[in-house]
C-alpha cells in the first residue's frame, strides 16, 4: 500500500485540546516562510482533492481549518503567491519551494472567515489529529487503481477515520444550512 500520508500511515498520535497554536514553516532550507497560528486547529482531515498540498508521495493531504484572525504571516510573506486565482480557497504557496502555507477564502462562502493550513508544517506538536478523512474517491481522479480504493478505505477505518466522498456530515450540513439561508428557505 502507498502513503497515505506520513503523520497518519503508523497510527494517529492525539492531540492536546488545549493547545496553544504555533508556527507553520515552508521546506526552504533558507528564509522560510513562516505562519503564525495563535490557537489550536478544527476540522483536522485527510483530504483527497486535487488541490491540496500534499508531501512527496502522499496520495493525501492532512488540513485543518483555524480562524482568519489567528493566522498571521510573521516571515517573507513576499515569497507567497496564489496558486490559482480563480479558485475559492485562494492557497499561498511559497515561490521557492511550493508549499502551501494556508488558503483563505475571500468570497461569500460558508467557510470564508477560516484559513486552511498544513500542521504538520510545523515543528510543535499537539495540533489536533485528524478527524475523518474527505474526498477519498476523488485520488481515482488522480490516477489511482479504483479496484484498490477498497483498501485505502479500510486503512483509514483501521486507524479509527471514517471516509467520505465529500465533507463530514456535519460540515456538509453547515454548507446545506448556509446555503438555506441565503436563498431564504430556513
Amino acid at each position: 500500500m502507498v502513503s497515505l500520508h506520513p503523520l497518519i500511515d503508523s497510527g494517529l498520535i492525539k492531540g492536546n485540546p488545549d493547545h496553544a497554536g504555533g508556527t507553520l514553516y515552508c521546506k526552504c532550507a533558507s528564509d522560510p516562510v513562516e505562519v503564525t497560528l495563535t490557537s489550536n486547529v478544527a476540522q483536522n482531515h485527510a483530504c483527497g482533492c486535487s488541490k491540496c498540498w500534499k508531501p512527496a508521495g502522499a496520495l493525501f493531504s492532512v488540513v485543518a481549518v483555524i480562524p482568519k484572525d489567528n493566522l498571521s504571516v510573521t516571515a517573507n510573506e513576499s515569497k507567497l503567491q496564489v496558486v490559482d486565482p480563480k479558485a475559492t480557497i485562494q492557497r499561498h504557496a511559497c515561490t521557492e519551494c511550493g508549499t502551501h502555507l494556508y488558503g483563505r477564502i475571500e468570497v461569500d462562502h460558508a467557510f470564508k472567515g477560516l484559513d486552511f493550513v498544513h500542521t504538520e508544517l510545523s515543528p510543535q506538536e499537539g495540533w489536533q489529529e485528524p478527524q475523518f478523512a474527505a474526498f477519498v474517491s476523488s485520488i481515482i481522479e488522480q490516477g489511482f487503481d479504483p479496484s484498490k480504493i477498497g483498501e485505502v478505505r479500510e486503512k483509514f477505518h483501521a486507524i479509527g477515520l471514517e471516509t467520505y466522498d465529500c465533507l463530514s456530515p456535519a460540515l456538509m450540513d453547515l454548507l446545506a444550512t448556509y446555503t438555506a439561508k441565503k436563498t431564504g428557505a430556513l
